[in-house]
């Protein structure tokens, strides 16, 4: 099932963001605060889907912050619980992505 991006919204602003110790420390490395996080999940969109990822269906999201900041987020939906987990996080660069970032190379 596919991810979608109005569950996503929805729960970052509800505050159900859980993020795994992969993101953590990605995040720290790159600088990039929750509050940042956060802002560019509440406005992001899809762009790469992954339906058969598991424990969870995920997806590759675009967000930015309030200041133009980009940020990728690979996120995972849990419908039980419901919660969104944060995978991984990253500033995309134009050496791997086209401009806009919403397409690879």
């Amino acid at each position: 099932m596919a991810i979608q991006i109005d569950v996503i919204r929805s729960l970052a602003a509800s505050d159900n963001i859980a993020l795994k110790r992969h993101s953590i420390l990605r995040m720290h490395q790159r600088r990039i605060t929750a509050d940042e996080l956060k802002e560019a999940l509440l406005y992001c969109m899809l762009i790469e889907d992954y339906p058969s990822d598991r424990p969870l269906p995920s997806g590759l999201v675009l967000g930015r912050t309030a200041e133009g900041r980009v940020i990728h987020a690979v996120v995972a939906v849990d419908d039980d619980e419901p919660m969104l987990w944060i995978i991984t996080v990253y500033e995309p660069t134009l050496s791997d992505w086209k401009e806009g970032f919403e397409q690879r190379r």
